[in-house]
């Protein structure tokens, strides 16, 4: 398997040069995109929606992906747009597979290819393969945690009326003499600890809902979506991801968060704001052998604070707070335009592909 500094070394010695003796002098963007498409390893992902000569010739479904990551680099708003920028910039077009404008596939084809991708997880497989391929064989020092909102457009799914109440209704204060007391239900951090990732995975909810928090500035924010967690390492590179229903507490996503990150990379520090204090989150994370540095939250009495050397460390934490807003800024994360939470993650999966190539070169500079 080649490093990433031989591709970062084969792209710009060879590949680009070789490039703009065949098309214009590539922009910044073009070559930027060419250095994601470079690390992603897209055939061998792509092997599944290949046309097995049944039925009519589908399009090239590798060149709509590249497409896709394009929009993502572009900070295209729709698809629409992304179709007119193809027809009218040839090295994009080019790059990507089309040799002309009328070998771009038309806004449904897209549409479709991009739902098999969402039912397929292609760009969380393609993440997971990059993190591994490029940081699993090295030991990371601390990764950050965070959860951020994710607006959608789309209507809220209301619970169902047996749904709010799971467990018989206790009473409150002691049980009479000879009255069973009604036992409380177990937590969902409890039941988290001792179930895999799969298990803890199914348990969580990803309807679209409202979501409530605060924010930096101590004033109440509401929206209608999700919540997308992230684990980034050092570097400020994602290296898992997972979106909730917007109602989900950042806590109930840790353990499987951190479950997700241990499979990828080996890290020694689990940096978590106020929100994460939680004895079970701190139990899992010593259990992976890991220092947990959790802010301590002031709802059980006085605050602690961090002794001087977990406070400096907990300092970087804000490198996923940078990678939440690069992905809203520049990639896609702040125009939703897509239903359902598996397509709204495909669409966030591949602002972090970007984000991770980026941050993943950003190394060797």
């Amino acid at each position: 398997m080649s490093t990433l500094f031989d591709i970062w070394h084969t792209t710009q010695t060879r590949l680009f040069p070789w490039l703009e003796e065949r098309l214009d002098p590539l922009s910044e963007k073009e070559q930027q995109f060419v250095k994601v498409v470079s690390l992603m390893d897209l055939p061998k992902h792509m092997r599944e929606y290949r046309w097995v000569g049944i039925g009519r010739r589908r399009e090239d479904r590798s060149a709509i992906a590249k497409a896709f990551v394009a929009k993502a680099v572009y900070n295209f708003e729709t698809t629409k747009v992304l179709i007119e920028y193809l027809r009218g910039c040839k090295n994009l077009r080019r790059l990507c597979g089309w040799e002309t404008r009328g070998d771009i596939p038309s806004e449904s084809t897209f549409s479709r290819a991009f739902a098999e991708y969402a039912q397929g997880c292609l760009p969380q497989m393609i993440h997971e393969a990059m993190v591994k391929a490029h940081c699993g064989e090295k030991l990371v020092g601390h990764v950050s945690r965070d959860a951020t909102a994710i607006e959608a457009r789309e209507k809220v799914v209301k619970k169902e009326a047996g749904e709010a109440m799971p467990m018989p209704k206790r009473k409150r204060g002691r049980p009479k003499r000879g009255e069973e007391a009604v036992p409380k239900p177990p937590k969902r951090l409890d039941l988290q600890l001792g179930r895999s990732l799969e298990e803890n995975l199914l348990d969580l909810p990803y309807h679209c809902d409202v979501g409530t928090k605060k924010d930096s500035k101590g004033y109440k924010m509401t929206w209608r979506g999700y919540k997308l967690h992230i684990d980034c390492i050092d570097g400020d590179i994602p290296v898992s991801a997972l979106l909730t229903s917007a109602s989900l507490h950042d806590s109930q996503a840790a353990i499987p968060l951190a479950q997700m990150t241990f499979d990828r990379v080996t890290s020694l520090y689990d940096l978590m704001d106020a929100a994460y204090d939680a004895p079970q989150i701190r139990e899992f994370s010593e259990k992976l052998s890991h220092v947990p540095v959790i802010d301590p939250n002031p709802r059980r009495g006085e605050k602690i604070p961090l002794d001087p050397a977990k406070k400096v460390r907990f300092a970087q934490r804000s490198s996923v707070e940078r990678v939440h807003a690069y992905l809203k800024d520049n990639h896609g994360g702040s125009h939703i335009r897509v239903k359902g939470s598996s397509k709204v993650m495909a669409h966030l999966m591949f602002g972090l592909i970007v984000i991770t190539a980026n941050q993943l070169f950003g190394l060797l500079c």
